[in-house]
């Protein structure tokens, strides 16, 4: 392989430093000439670089080219031969100019360095499940994804800084005897193939800067951010200077290991090479693969200088980023912490694999069994539900498949998916999966920004009919409802900074941090209106009701303005300064298919709850109206805070009454926004439940936590 990128070194001219820029000299010449033909052709950092770079190119060459002699030997002269039968001349071949030239200056450079090369392989079981984990979660939220690359080039990383600080060092040739630079940080060089217009690749190593001060997305961002250079031509002579160590991947080609050259000012270049099954197996049947717990291996290199890096210390590197790439010192810990991945990083465990295997696999079977059905029941509590990710991930252990004697080695073998009787049998209409995709399946059933709480509703029908919506089922939102939802989020934002804006110091209970409320109001009315229900009541207390009156009631602006200024209606009743919060309004709403339905917002002189049985209450008269009795065609909805829907009285008994006869609605929709304090604390202190809805439990009621950023 080509060499690499090495540290910056002064040259003092004048009153200006020029740097080493190693293997990347190419690149500089190619740069000058640009400069020569149009200096504004350049960014002015080359600019500068340029200025009086035909005085002293030498300051920008790592190495004058070996001596012919010591790179060329000398063969026996070959005998004489008859002028008729003499070979004709061998052809001159074409000359090596250019960028092409320096690389062969660089290389012939390279031979003044005595180098030697560690080799390690390490398993990438453990590599591929964790960055499989971290890709799913930015794929569902930020459409981007780490690499290979990303994870071992931090493992290299943190394995110098934390470890092997020698691996950073600079050998120096001086007059006055051989030297060591122990250089503070870590500076990666990071190699990126180019391919040039006429197909030809040449390669760049600009270098990540002070590494070892950046955690796992800093690092990805400053990696992605050099390659974004790269592609664009919009690299600086900074980027290629300064290199301390460097990363190189012919593995993305499918090399499996490799001695990459090392250039003069750095002591170690790291060489990954391509991951897959060991030669042997990869003809293999992929289950039984999976039966004997073979994994990919990485083949990783450490090309060092040898004159100041001794081997032990280059294979106590690779034995460190080997542990880091097993999970030690909590290295996934941190990278996922990092991302923002609010799961547990998986662990290193080893294969449980015995010679009685089919009572293994049999007890296997059982333990998947009893897995499905905790995550159905438990599933909620490992949902990333909190928008503000104010605590730390935490798995429950019994939604952790090694407590169930499960490791990663059995993610590729198939299982039986079970029954949950009735006629809903396997999961997501499938009988057999293998472990991994039986864990997504499940994961994404009951553990993304929806957890679904509902095990203990006592009716198998409407377990299996939640069942039936959720294991497997495509959650994808289609671009034009997510337009409309943005429409209405927007909405909802834009009234709240009129407000506070225009109404400086009024008191006001704003909707802020919940403006997905309205989203949810938006669709539950769609819904009844599309299934031609009579009409819908809703009962809220303060906070968000101007915000539900104008974008889902239909209160005019001009109206909401006007009490703003003072202007109540006289025919309402008085009371303080925050009555135009009291009113309510009655309204219609129109679905996206332009279907109406009649809408009503209850009065509520109090911040508390005591509207929640006069909307029930309301919902039942409307109902006992309409024949047929029975149908329950009207649709009661609550919007509640977490704090008083726990802590008052008032919704319990509201519940309570839910489902004698005499009161019964058909169901109310109550949600349920959890504004994270609630009477002046934070939930541990204002509940012993898990959730300020476990209340709704008495009714085997289903309850769905969602995430306020979802």
């Amino acid at each position: 392989m080509p060499g690499e990128v090495p540290p910056a070194e002064s040259h003092t001219e004048g009153s200006r430093a020029k740097v080493l820029v190693g293997q990347n000299a190419w690149l500089v010449d190619e740069m000058y000439e640009q400069y020569k033909a149009d200096p504004q052709s350049v960014s002015a950092s080359w600019q500068e670089f340029f200025a009086d770079y035909g005085n002293d190119k030498s300051a920008v060459i790592t190495a004058k080219p070996a001596p012919a002699a010591a790179v060329v030997t000398a063969a026996a002269p070959a005998p004489a031969a008859p002028a008729s039968t003499a070979a004709p001349a061998a052809p001159l071949g074409d000359p090596i100019r250019g960028a092409a030239s320096r690389i062969v200056t660089n290389m012939e450079a390279s031979l003044g360095v005595p180098t030697a090369t560690s080799f390690r392989e390490v398993p990438a079981r453990l590599l591929e499940v964790n960055r499989s984990i971290v890709n799913g979660y930015l794929q569902r939220t930020r459409g981007t994804k780490v690499s290979f690359t990303h994870l071992i080039g931090y493992a290299v990383v943190r394995a110098i800084a934390d470890s092997m600080p020698v691996m950073n060092s600079t050998f120096i040739a001086d007059p006055s005897g051989p030297r060591v630079v122990r250089n503070e940080h870590i500076n990666l060089g990071v190699a990126v193939d180019v391919t040039k217009s006429d197909g030809s690749h040449t390669l760049m190593v600009p270098s990540i800067k002070k590494a070892d001060t950046l955690d796992f997305q800093g690092f990805v961002d400053a990696y992605e951010e050099l390659v974004r250079k790269v592609r664009s031509n919009k690299l600086g002579a900074d980027d290629l200077a300064g290199t301390t160590v460097s990363l190189t991947n012919p593995g993305t080609v499918g090399t499996v290991q490799s001695v990459p050259r090392l250039m003069p000012g750095q002591g170690c270049i790291i060489g990954v090479g391509t991951i897959d099954y060991p030669t042997e197996f990869q003809a293999a049947d992929p289950t039984a693969l999976a039966g004997l717990g073979v994994s990919k291996i990485v083949t990783i290199t450490s090309t060092y200088d040898h004159r100041i890096i001794q081997g032990a210390e280059s294979g106590l590197l690779l034995k460190k980023i080997h542990e880091l790439l097993l999970g030690e010192d909590d290295f996934y810990v941190d990278v996922f912490r990092s991302v923002g991945v609010p799961y547990e990083a998986v662990k290193w465990r080893k294969d449980v694999n015995p010679i009685d295997r089919e009572q293994v696999l049999l007890e296997k079977q059982t333990q998947v069994n009893t897995l499905i059905n905790t995550y159905r029941v438990r599933g909620h509590l490992i949902a990333d539900l909190d928008p503000l990710a104010w605590k730390e991930p935490n798995t429950h252990p019994e939604l952790d498949p090694a407590y169930y004697g499960l490791t990663i080695w059995d993610l590729d073998r198939e299982f039986l998916t079970g029954s949950s009787g009735g006629a809903h049998t396997g999961f997501g209409g499938q009988n057999r999966m293998t472990l991994d995709r039986l864990l997504d399946a499940l994961r994404d059933a009951y553990c993304r920004t929806i957890g679904v709480d509902y095990m203990h509703i006592q009716n198998p029908a409407e377990k299996e009919w939640i069942q039936r919506h959720v294991e497997g089922v495509d959650s994808k939102v289609a671009p034009d409802e997510q337009r409309h939802i943005l429409d209405r989020l927007v909405a909802a934002e834009a009234l709240e900074r009129f407000l506070a804006t225009k109404y400086v110091g009024q008191k006001r209970f704003g909707i802020e941090g919940a403006e997905s409320a309205i989203a949810i109001l938006d669709k539950l009315l769609n819904e009844a209106a599309d299934s031609a229900m009579d009409s819908a009541v809703i009962g809220m207390a303060h906070r968000g009701r101007l915000n539900v009156l104008v974008n889902i009631v239909g209160k005019s602006y001009d109206q909401l303005f006007r009490e703003f200024d003072g202007n109540i209606s006289p025919d309402s009743i008085q009371g303080s300064g925050d009555v135009k919060y009291h009113l309510g309004q009655q309204g219609k709403f129109t679905s996206r298919l332009g279907n109406v339905i009649p809408v009503e917002l209850a009065a509520n002189p109090s911040h508390l709850e005591a509207v929640s049985p006069v909307v029930v209450g309301m919902a039942r008269a409307r109902m006992d109206l309409i024949d047929p009795p029975g149908r329950y065609p009207v649709l009661p909805i609550l919007l509640h805070g977490d704090a008083a829907f726990a802590g008052q009285g008032v919704v319990a008994e509201t519940l309570n009454l839910s489902q004698i006869k005499g009161y019964r609605v058909g169901g109310t929709v109550h949600v349920v926004i959890d504004n994270q304090v609630g009477f002046t604390t934070t939930p541990d202190s204002a509940r012993s439940s898990v959730y300020s809805t476990d209340v709704a439990k008495m009714i085997q009621a289903p309850i769905f936590h969602v995430n306020g950023d979802d």
